[in-house]
C-alpha cells in the first residue's frame, strides 16, 4: 500500500496526447542538427505595432517568420530534402509550412495543424490572411480527430508499438507520407511561454527542417557602431543531419535570418 502521496485521483490520458506520443515515437531516431539563435526582430514587430495603431489590424507575427521561412527555403531547398531508403534523397519544388492554429470548438479553444501550400509563392499579407482564417474556422466536434486515428490510438500499448514500428519503415521506403500531410517544413511556437524572458525551445521533429519559436525579450545591441534597445528573438532552426551538413546549414540561417532583420517582404 502506497502511504504519504496525499489526496490524488487518476483521470484518463487524453487520446490526442497519445497520438503525439505516438508520432515522437515513430520519428524519434532523425539524427538532428540545432542552431540557437538570437535575432533583431525590431524592425518587423514595430511594423506590426505601426499597422495596428493604424488600422486596428494584429498582423500575424507568426505569419510573418513563415513568410522570411518561405523565402528562405525556395533559395536553397536541399533543406527540405527526405529521406528515401538509404540511396535517394526527395526534393520539394513548394515550401509547405505546417503549423499549428487555435481554433474554437464549441466553448472551448483546440490546436489543429494546418498547411501553408506553396508559402514560397505567397506574400506576407496572403500568408497573415491563410492564419487568421484557419482561426477563424470553427472544429466541428466530431471531427476534432478522425476515426481512424482514434481507432489507431485506442489499441494496447504493445500492439500500438508494433503498429508504429512498421509505420516507421514505411515513411523511410515512401517519404511523400508525412510532409503530404504535415508540410515539408514546419513552425512550433513556444514563445508564449516565456514573454519578456529569453530562452530557446528545443523540440523532437519529423520534418526536415523545423522552425522553434520562443520568447522575446529587450536587449541592448550594437547597431551602427551604437548601443540601443533592441527588441531580440530566441529561435531554434532545427535540421534533418542526415540529408544536410553543416556549412549549408549555416548559410541558409545566415540568409533566413538576414530576411527576417532587414524586414523583408513589409
Amino acid at each position: 500500500m502506497t502511504r504519504g502521496i496525499g489526496p490524488h485521483h487518476v483521470i484518463d490520458f487524453p487520446p490526442e496526447r497519445r497520438a503525439v506520443l505516438s508520432f515522437i515515437d515513430v520519428h524519434w531516431r532523425k539524427h538532428c542538427m540545432y542552431g540557437l539563435l538570437e535575432v533583431d526582430v525590431t524592425v518587423a514587430r514595430q511594423f506590426i505595432e505601426e499597422h495596428k495603431a493604424r488600422t486596428g489590424e494584429q498582423l500575424s507575427f507568426t505569419g510573418y517568420l513563415a513568410f522570411c521561412l518561405a523565402r528562405a527555403v525556395d533559395e536553397n531547398k536541399a533543406v527540405q530534402a527526405y529521406l528515401k531508403g538509404r540511396g535517394q534523397l526527395v526534393v520539394f519544388d513548394d515550401v509547405n509550412i505546417g503549423l499549428m492554429v487555435e481554433q474554437t470548438m464549441g466553448e472551448r479553444r483546440v490546436l489543429t495543424g494546418h498547411i501553408i501550400q506553396g508559402a514560397n509563392h505567397k506574400t506576407y499579407r496572403e500568408i497573415h490572411g491563410e492564419i487568421r482564417s484557419a482561426q477563424s474556422k470553427p472544429v466541428p466536434p466530431r471531427e476534432e480527430m478522425a476515426s481512424r486515428v482514434r481507432f489507431v490510438m485506442s489499441l494496447p500499448w504493445p500492439v500500438l508499438r508494433l503498429f508504429n514500428a512498421l509505420l516507421r519503415i514505411t515513411t523511410r521506403r515512401d517519404p511523400m507520407i508525412f510532409p503530404s500531410r504535415f508540410g515539408t517544413v514546419g513552425i512550433t511556437a513556444v514563445g508564449m511561454f516565456g514573454k519578456g524572458l529569453g530562452g530557446w525551445g528545443i523540440v523532437p521533429t519529423a520534418h526536415a527542417l523545423e522552425l522553434v519559436v520562443g520568447s522575446t525579450a529587450w536587449k541592448p545591441a550594437v547597431v551602427e557602431g551604437r548601443i540601443e534597445p533592441r527588441e531580440i528573438l530566441n529561435l531554434t532552426v532545427v535540421f534533418d543531419h542526415d540529408v544536410i551538413d553543416g556549412a549549408p546549414a549555416a548559410r541558409f540561417t545566415r540568409r533566413f535570418v538576414e530576411l527576417i532583420e532587414s524586414g523583408y517582404g513589409l
